[in-house]
């Protein structure tokens, strides 16, 4: 009989060991799996960027005094904002930020619609956004030049030639301009467009 005990005895102790052996690297296995999986989500939610946090920022105002260019061909360096904004339809306050001004280089000319003459006009954006926001202008000023002169060239010279005419006109190229880089960039930032210059013939 003890022959018999021996053998039966030897069995069971080694499947317990087994179960319980296969129990323990079930729940390292889940407990590692668990880990590896929080650490990877978490890393990806962290980095994962949002639309926004590439938006340019509003600058805010300072009652420094803006540094002097040295030399005229020298360009201010652009400025960096701080306050982010949800998108770039956010009404500013203009007595909390900065403005920049940006002058397109060239002059734009076209023939008006009535094809009685031309017009010229040199034009300055101006916005209370950060550098990105002139970058974005200077990136796309090929799509911005080919919008102006659509706009331009659907304009009337007789309204062009009243005040009311030559302020719908800003309405409509800051839209335009806006629309192109909203397009291109993801988001707009242009306040309004000013002009240098006027010429109509």
């Amino acid at each position: 009989m003890s022959k018999d005990k021996t053998p039966d005895a030897e069995p069971k102790k080694g499947g317990k060991m087994k179960k319980l052996l296969m129990i323990g690297i079930g729940a390292v296995v889940l407990v590692g799996a668990g880990a590896g999986a929080g650490i990877y989500f978490g890393a990806l939610s962290a980095h994962e960027a949002k639309p926004e946090d590439h938006y340019p920022k509003l600058v805010v105002r300072s009652n420094e005094e803006p540094p002097a260019a040295e030399g005229e061909e020298k360009e201010a360096p652009l400025k960096v904002g701080t306050v982010a904004v949800p998108n770039d339809k956010f009404k500013v306050d203009p007595r909390k930020y900065e403005i920049t001004y940006f002058a397109i280089p060239d002059a734009f000319t076209t023939n008006l619609a009535d094809g009685s003459g031309f017009l010229q006009v040199g034009i300055s954006l101006s916005t209370f956004y950060d550098g990105k926001v002139i970058m974005n202008i200077k990136r796309q000023q090929v799509p911005i030049r080919s919008v102006v002169l659509m706009v331009l060239a659907e304009q009337d010279p007789a309204l062009l030639a009243t005040s009311q005419g030559k302020q719908q006109l800003q309405r409509q190229l800051t839209a335009a301009i806006n629309d192109v880089l909203r397009d291109k960039e993801g988001f707009g930032g242009i306040d309004n467009v000013y002009f240098t210059s006027m010429v109509i013939q």
